[in-house]
């Protein structure tokens, strides 16, 4: 989807309606905390066929309204100290209340992990598989008939009303806007002025998916500014080049965006001084890459019978995870290899493991892609909804013939000496299968690696596949 086609909308929208709509935003116009970041976008182009029928809702906007977070105590020396640390505290346990709720959607993150990261032609990629159960929980509600009934039997819901239940709780579970970590899922729905949509679709989407509605002509330039002004600001600024590719046919009477802006630190930095020069052993041929070192004392290796894994942790976070393929072995095996899918979502709930001294050696890197989700989605069970004759009719009035014109991903992740908001990656110099001997080993991230970052909550937020860290 091209910006062009998507943004030139603001100028032209009702200032009360912006006003109205734009709460979210404003919260994620915070300064940057670090030099690297993590953002990933979703949108959906719904065309239309024929229409009829009319005035189930007139021209109006439901805004979303984020939940509201006490920021991280800054400054122990300082007075209120106290109360502000306690103040911090209830917010983390009020989103902790909702943790556990994803447990059971490591079949859905594995699975599709498999499909969207594979085939890339030893492409970095980088695929976000929270900001995609999100899309499609709001696709779901959406839809009606066999059409609702593919993305629930893919997501493992038995209804849409427990499958909303889990959406909402995995949502706040996984929401973080404290000046500490930022984890911000944001959902906006942009809908064609002349057509008519449910009204109550439209409130629940904004009350359990936090999704802001708007109304204006689809195919002006207001719609293409604004949508894209949208985009960049949920996403940080980070997919400006990304955003400006994407392109809504005349036939779009309906876009949907999910996002996911990611930030943190790690646990403990890793020195710049201590960073090194060292070659990569890509595809393509060996490159020279900036590395940097850090020693984990107190370590843990987890291995499989194809790979092994180490971790480095976030701070008020959780975890940024490295799995490097047995030497011999391709990536493209290892994203087929059952154990190891499941090792990419069990965030260490593992039992080959072992704690001892762990020498990082860890390739900067930034990886940005853009994903074409509707061809591994049919592979996924989720057809209906792309043929002429899909059942939109959560959304539309009876008799409005829609189908899913276009469903594209696109995630960016880097790393630096502070932290991530960005990717990880690890490289070891033996085999995954067996207990290392030692009580130290040497992770020298020197080849192709997959990396996973996981939220406090244990969900996979971006998996991804490293061919060259050079991008």
């Amino acid at each position: 989807m091209r910006p062009d086609t998507l943004l030139d909308a603001f100028n032209g929208v009702d200032p009360a309606l912006i006003e109205r709509a734009d709460s979210a935003p404003k919260k994620r116009r915070r300064k940057l905390l670090l030099r690297s970041a993590v953002a990933a976008l979703l949108v959906l182009a719904i065309g239309i066929g024929v229409f009829f029928g009319n005035g189930i809702i007139p021209s109006a906007t439901f805004a979303a309204v984020y939940p509201d977070m006490a920021p991280y105590p800054q400054g122990e020396w300082l007075p209120g100290f106290d109360s502000r640390y306690d103040a911090w505290r209830a917010s983390i346990k009020e989103r902790r209340a909702y943790f556990g709720n994803g447990a059971d959607l490591q079949g859905f993150f594995s699975k599709s992990a498999s499909v969207f990261l594979s085939d890339s032609g030893e492409e970095n990629r980088v695929f976000s598989p929270l900001n995609v159960y999100i899309a499609l929980c709001m696709l779901a509600e959406i839809t009606a008939g066999e059409t609702q009934q593919e993305i629930l039997t893919l997501l493992g819901s038995d209804s849409i009303t427990s499958l909303r239940e889990k959406a909402h709780a995995v949502w706040n579970a996984n929401y973080s806007d404290d000046g500490s970590v930022t984890s911000i899922l944001a959902s906006s729905l942009w809908l064609d002025e002349s057509l008519t949509y449910r009204e109550n679709t439209l409130k629940t989407l904004a009350e359990s998916y936090y999704a802001s509605s708007y109304r204006l002509d689809l195919q002006s330039r207001q719609f293409k500014e604004g949508f894209r002004d949208w985009l960049n600001d949920a996403t940080g600024g980070l997919m400006k080049d990304e955003i400006e590719d994407l392109d809504l046919s005349a036939q779009t009477v309906m876009a949907i965006a999910t996002t996911l802006f990611f930030q943190a630190k790690w646990q403990n930095e890793f020195r710049e001084e201590k960073n090194k020069e060292d070659v990569f052993h890509a595809p393509s041929g060996d490159l020279n890459c900036e590395y940097m070192c850090a020693t984990e004392t107190y370590g843990t290796y987890y291995w499989g019978d194809r790979f092994g894994a180490v971790k480095k942790s976030l701070k008020q976070s959780g975890n940024m995870w490295f799995i490097l393929p047995d030497e011999g072995v391709s990536m493209e095996a290892l994203l087929q290899d059952e154990e190891a899918l499941r090792f990419l979502t069990s965030d260490g709930a593992w039992e080959q493991k072992k704690n001892l001294k762990v020498n990082l050696s860890l390739p900067k890197f930034e990886v940005t892609s853009q994903i074409d989700l509707k061809e591994g989605l049919s592979s996924l069970g989720i057809r209906s909804c792309f043929e002429t004759d899909a059942d939109f009719s959560g959304v539309f009035p009876e008799g409005t013939l829609a189908f899913l014109e276009k469903i594209e991903h696109g995630a960016t992740v880097s790393i630096d000496e502070e932290g991530v908001t960005a990717a990880a990656y690890v490289a070891m110099n033996m085999a995954g299968s067996a207990m290392p001997p030692e009580d130290e080993i040497d992770f020298v991230l020197d080849r192709p690696f997959l990396f996973v970052i996981t939220s406090s909550d244990g969900l996979p937020l971006f998996i991804g596949t490293v061919y060259h860290p050079k991008g």
